[in-house]
């Protein structure tokens, strides 16, 4: 893996753990969400329309996964507006890797390599240890960030035919564009226009800028590097995630969390890599 590749996947590793740990951070997650992604809309629609290429075939995987990132911005921001970042990342971003390894075996015919069972086994200890020995995480809450990894692991088997069809930034705009008729609306009508509204604005703009940052960096990275090992090195951000919950939003991030989330990184790792 080349240098520049390395400090591409980085990037969008620390790009990625610093606008979870954002929305995280505000009293109104739900709120924040949606202006992040009234944001990222904005910021998408010059560049989507300079280079729009989409065919028709797209279009089901477009729709399919608006619904599942809605789905999954409506259940992150859930899960941030209950439990703890360092409980919430660490289980989300790991656990879907896992339900894609096993759809791909299931549904593929994929065959399984020595790696990638320990790899699973990494991350099933890691969100034990994040969940706490003591069951100090509510069952709800890991519910919740469950559910987050389940969509994550649908977008992704989605988006990996759907962006076949498509221009990468044309189809990341229409992706948000449909994700935020689902979102946005039931944001308003829950949290109301005033919360919304009050979230919007530099803020929003600079996180709306790192999610999507973070996902064009990953699509530079994989014209440099192959795609396990790009995927590997992005893990990376569910340890920054732990280093940002302790550090800026002051979590209890005891040692015992801290090695679930490297475990979790690390088994992943071994899945993208085996």
């Amino acid at each position: 893996m080349s240098g520049a590749a390395l400090a591409l996947a980085l990037g969008a590793a620390a790009l990625h753990a610093g606008w979870n740990t954002a929305v995280a951070g505000r009293s109104d997650p739900e709120a924040a969400s949606a202006a992040l992604l009234v944001s990222a809309i904005g910021l998408l629609l010059v560049p989507a329309v300079v280079f729009w290429d989409v065919s028709a075939a797209a279009w089901p995987y477009i729709a399919a996964s608006a619904a599942l990132h809605a789905a999954y911005f409506g259940g992150l921001a859930a899960a941030y507006a209950r439990a703890d970042l360092s409980v919430v990342y660490p289980v989300a971003r790991g656990v879907g890797p896992v339900i894609v390894l096993v759809v791909e075996i299931a549904a593929l015919g994929a065959l399984i390599v020595a790696g990638q069972v320990v790899g699973v086994v990494l991350v099933c200890v890691g969100v034990l240890l994040v969940r706490g020995v003591s069951s100090e995480v509510e069952v709800g809450d890991l519910a919740l960030a469950l559910f987050v990894a389940a969509c994550i692991a649908g977008y992704t088997i989605v988006d990996s035919h759907g962006v076949d069809h498509a221009a990468e930034v044309t189809y990341l705009f229409l992706i948000n564009a449909g994700m935020s008729l689902f979102y946005v609306p039931l944001a308003l009508r829950m949290r109301g226009r005033a919360a919304v509204r009050d979230e919007l604005g530099v803020r929003s703009v600079l996180g709306g800028g790192a999610a999507m940052g973070a996902y064009l960096l990953v699509l530079v990275a994989l014209t440099l590097a192959p795609a396990a090992a790009v995927a590997a090195v992005r893990e990376s951000s569910v340890v920054m995630a732990a280093v940002l919950a302790w550090l800026v939003l002051k979590e209890s991030v005891g040692p015992v969390r801290f090695v679930g989330a490297v475990a979790v990184a690390g088994g992943v790792a071994l899945i993208a890599l085996s």
